[in-house]
């Protein structure tokens, strides 16, 4: 049996991409890390919005749709043995990206240095951190 694969494409920097590329480390999944230069975007994004602003607009329809969806599902995992949340992922990639415009904005919030210290201090996450391409973003 083919083992699964799989690629995660998103532009050359954390922004939106970084969450999954989190979760993928957590969880030990390997991933092609595939990053879009902002020169190509206009090319890939015609191939990926349809041929006419109908096809766009449905498109748009349809993920906002799945997205309002996907908040309505109990993310927290039972396992005691697991104390970290997709939330909490998400809270550190944000502080970064945070801390890149406001240097210092965290500092007078120790719960929220405290969560961003834990959430790096995750085995598969921190080797993520260590590994992954130097981006502002």
């Amino acid at each position: 049996m083919a083992m699964t694969s799989y690629k995660l494409t998103y532009f050359n920097m954390r922004g939106r991409a970084e969450l999954p590329r989190y979760i993928f480390a957590y969880a030990g999944i390997a991933f092609e890390d595939r990053r879009v230069e902002w020169r190509d975007w206009p090319s890939i994004k015609k191939r990926l919005v349809g041929n006419s602003r109908l096809a766009e607009a449905q498109a748009d329809a349809l993920v906002d749709t799945l997205n309002d969806f996907t908040l309505l599902i109990p993310w927290r995992e039972d396992n005691p043995q697991i104390k970290e949340t997709w939330a909490d992922l998400y809270c550190h990639v944000c502080f970064t990206t945070f801390s890149v415009l406001r240097p210092g904005f965290a500092d007078h919030h120790p719960a929220l240095c405290g969560l961003t210290d834990r959430v790096e201090a995750i085995p598969n996450i921190a080797k993520w951190i260590q590994c992954r391409p130097t981006t502002e973003f």
